[in-house]
């Protein structure tokens, strides 16, 4: 009742907003599209100069736009695209599809745009991020292979977890706390090889946008970010094969209309291959034989025109590392298997020019397995996560001013916590810990984006969630030793515990003139699924956990301002963002933790935490050299009554400092240079600061949390790309793209360890720390090809 009384507001408040007008009106739709593939153009912008109104497409490439009777100019653009600009007799409502032509298929006398550059100042949303595709391919790439994901760490306020690691954290936040979607279905692990490779395949990816401040009401259940990923769609027009060869994987992405214009479809794969190389060299007589490690992912996907009026999308995605380690002399073997797997259904219907809906039914499973076995020992732990969802979202084009945005969305939680199952001999050993943990989520939302005036543009919106832990389930009372003393047992379906609560979320746009402008946001998240961890990345083995009659949901107020300009006609986007985010419920494992066969929650302890910082970013988006400069400067804390002795410190994805050096570089038609360097504080981490010896035992005494700060870290990559003119011509294009990762080969920390040297009976003994590093100067080089 309480959010059918907000709804109720908002729509009273959009509706006395609205200005009546004598003028007859009339309502032009339809999508913007790629006119070589057909794929639909999401963010694409469709403005009318004479009366300075405009649209962009949705995430399915639609647009509608309601003006007054009358003939207009009509600009429509996007980003590596040339613009189009036709004249448009209004007398009627009216249905167009426009198709834009790709820079790379266009004379140079077609001026092509990178976006609405002036979007930097002008649209309401702060902190968000469109990652075009050929951005990321251009960037040097870890061993060549292009990550999305570590592009994204290249952006003010977004940190990574480490070397070489896909893990980020953005304005203090955790990496749970970043809400990742691929065609609209939550990816719980994102890191293959232990993180250090995203599961994104650069090939299968249409879109990449990431929001890290102001989110809006269609987001819901993380504290920090969105990272939104679509797919390619495949294209309608005729056959495309892409196909790439580096030095430790390779790929292959085919596309193709099943019936042109109206059905297509994309297949695209890829997988490592050291295993394969390693073996012929491993003998069978080798303790090692057998050992390896290899992943792979697939995605595919399939669209269907059904009508001018219906749209539907089947896609999927799977992947899976397989790590195997053998050691004969030991008569040990150990496995270590973990993947994702996801099915979209996603059906589009128009109800009519001014209102679009999407319905999408979502399977998500994620497993992660560890298995060992020494002689006639074995021993199997697993965990996952596995969530069945249903969403609906419906875009109203109510009028140029306002675009309203509403929904639901409803999903199933199955959580598996960690089996630990063991055999000996014929002697089985499973202890009872499968205490499986099932949710219900809730969500419904509404937004409005309000062009109040020239000047003024606000986007306000309230969401409401709510989170229902059910049976089956057997909840224990136990004494201050842990021994059970009592059961409840709620049986399946029934109520354990209810969460729930408004996430009012708005921001503001205040333009100064045409090309500088004020904004703010303030926008309160609740979360209800946690990502738990004794390590500072993200790694297969962390847990993910429900909220529970123990666990309570994460809550978050965050307040952004910013200032942003434009120089040179747009060809500078500069901006400077302030941020203070406070959060409660945040979780940790108590101090001494070690895994055992407890139900996790009894070994969470439960504080707050708060960040704040600055942000600067300078743009340039034209000419032959383009890139960017990022630095912030942040601050982050966290405070736990149990840990550190109830004092505050600095939390784990606390770094003070942190710069972001990128460029590009068009040489010539075969040549493209690019550089990256980056600067950042080093970790914040806890160390032994006495050593003592115990009954001969040598015994260390920690410093306070996180007290110490690892060495700085930076590092310069470089790549080159050679697009070669053949003589004759040929059926297919390609190019070499030759990168060094670490280029002066930085000896950054990984870790810090301890080694012990002699021996207290000799009175020699030395303890010495010593640094692990991973990477030196690493080269690579890929080749790429495209049918």
């Amino acid at each position: 009742m309480l959010f059918m009384k907000h709804v109720v507001f908002i729509l009273m408040f959009f509706c006395c907003s609205q200005q009546s007008y004598s003028q007859e009106k009339f309502t032009v739709n339809g999508y913007i599209k790629d006119s070589l593939s057909g794929e639909t153009l999401i963010g694409a912008n469709l403005s009318v100069k004479s009366i300075d109104k405009g649209v962009t497409t949705n995430q399915y490439g639609f647009f509608s736009l309601t003006v007054a009777k009358g003939t207009y100019n009509v600009i429509v653009s996007f980003i590596g695209y040339a613009n189009k600009e036709f004249d448009l007799k209004l007398e009627g409502n009216k249905t167009i599809d426009i198709e834009l032509l790709p820079k790379n298929f266009i004379v140079e006398t077609v001026t092509v745009v990178g976006r609405k550059r002036e979007n930097n100042v002008k649209n309401a949303q702060m902190g968000k991020v469109e990652l075009s595709m050929e951005t990321a391919k251009a960037l040097p790439a870890f061993l060549g292979e292009v990550d999305i994901l570590k592009t994204l760490q290249l952006m003010p306020g977004v940190r990574n977890a480490g070397e070489g690691n896909a893990g980020f954290y953005v304005r203090g936040g955790g990496p749970d706390q970043n809400l990742i979607l691929l065609d609209d279905a939550v990816v719980y692990n994102t890191g293959h090889l232990f993180g250090f490779f995203s599961i994104f395949n650069s090939d299968a990816i249409k879109n990449v946008s990431l929001i890290k401040g102001g989110m809006p009401a269609q987001y819901g259940g993380r504290l920090s970010s969105v990272v939104d990923v679509n797919m390619k769609e495949g294209n309608l027009n005729k056959m495309q094969i892409d196909a790439g060869i580096g030095l430790i994987a390779s790929r292959f992405s085919i596309q193709a209309p099943i019936k042109k214009d109206k059905a297509s479809f994309i297949l695209s794969a890829r997988r490592t291959y050291i295993d394969a190389l390693a073996k012929p060299f491993i003998k069978k007589s080798s303790d090692f034989y057998g050992s390896g490690y290899y992943f792979y992912d697939v995605n595919a996907k399939v669209n269907y025109k059904v009508s001018e009026k219906d749209r539907i999308y089947l896609s999927g995605y799977f992947g899976k590392d397989v790590f195997a380690f053998r050691n004969k002399s030991r008569s040990f073997n150990t496995d270590i298997p973990w993947g994702n797997a996801t099915a979209t259904f996603r059906w589009n219907h128009i109800f009519n020019k001014k209102l679009f809906a999407n319905t999408s039914l979502v399977y998500n499973d994620y497993n992660f397995s560890f298995s060992a076995k020494q002689n006639d020992f074995f021993i199997k732990l697993s965990s996952g996560i596995r969530d069945l969802n249903v969403k609906s979202d419906f875009d109203w084009y109510t009028s140029p001013e306002h675009k309203i945005k509403f929904g639901a969305l409803f999903t199933y939680h199955s959580f598996l916590p960690n089996i630990l199952t063991a055999e000996q001999g014929s002697t089985t050993f499973s202890p009872n810990n499968a205490n499986r943990k099932y949710a219900n989520e809730y969500a419904l939302y509404i937004q409005d984006d309000w062009e109040i005036g020239k000047k003024v543009q606000l986007n306000y919106g309230l969401r409401y969630s709510s989170f229902q832990q059910v049976g089956a389930y057997k909840n224990f009372t136990t004494d201050a030793n842990g021994n059970k003393l009592d059961s409840t047992i709620y049986q399946s379906g029934q109520t354990v515990k209810l969460y729930g609560g408004m996430e009012p979320r708005a921001t503001l746009r205040y333009s100064i003139n045409e090309t500088s402008s004020v904004k703010a946001a303030i926008t309160r998240n609740l979360q209800y699924i946690h990502l738990v961890s004794n390590a500072g990345s993200t790694l297969p083995t962390d847990l993910w956990v429900p909220s529970t009659l123990r666990v309570k949901p994460q809550v978050s107020w965050q307040y952004a301002v910013g200032y942003f300009r434009n120089f040179k006609n747009n060809m500078f986007e500069t901006s400077v963002e302030l941020y203070y985010k406070k959060m409660r419920n945040q979780i940790e494992y108590k101090e001494g933790y070690t895994p055992s066969l407890k139900d996790p929650e009894e070994e969470f302890t439960f504080g707050k935490g708060w960040s704040y910082g600055s942000e600067f970013f300078v743009n340039k988006v034209k000419g032959r050299m383009t890139g960017w400069i990022g630095y912030t400067l942040s601050y982050t804390w966290r405070k736990f009554a149990e840990i550190n002795g109830g004092n505050k410190y600095p939390g784990k994805f606390d770094r003070r400092h942190d710069m972001s050096i990128v460029s590009t570089y068009s040489l010539s038609t075969k040549w493209k240079l690019s550089g990256i360097f980056v600067y950042g504080t080093g970790n914040a981490v806890t160390l032994p600061e006495r050593f003592y010896l115990v009954n001969g035992v040598l015994t260390q005494e920690y410093s306070s949390i996180n007290k110490y700060r690892l060495a700085p870290y930076h590092r310069l990559d470089l790549s080159a790309i050679y697009t070669p003119v053949h003589k004759r011509k040929r059926k297919y294009t390609d190019n070499w793209v030759f990168s060094f990762y670490n280029v002066y080969s930085r000896q950054n920390p990984y870790f810090i360890y301890f080694d012990q040297e002699g021996g207290a009976l000799n009175g020699d003994l030395r303890v010495t720390a010593k640094q692990v590093s991973l990477f030196p100067i690493i080269p690579s080089v890929t080749w790429n090809v495209k049918l």
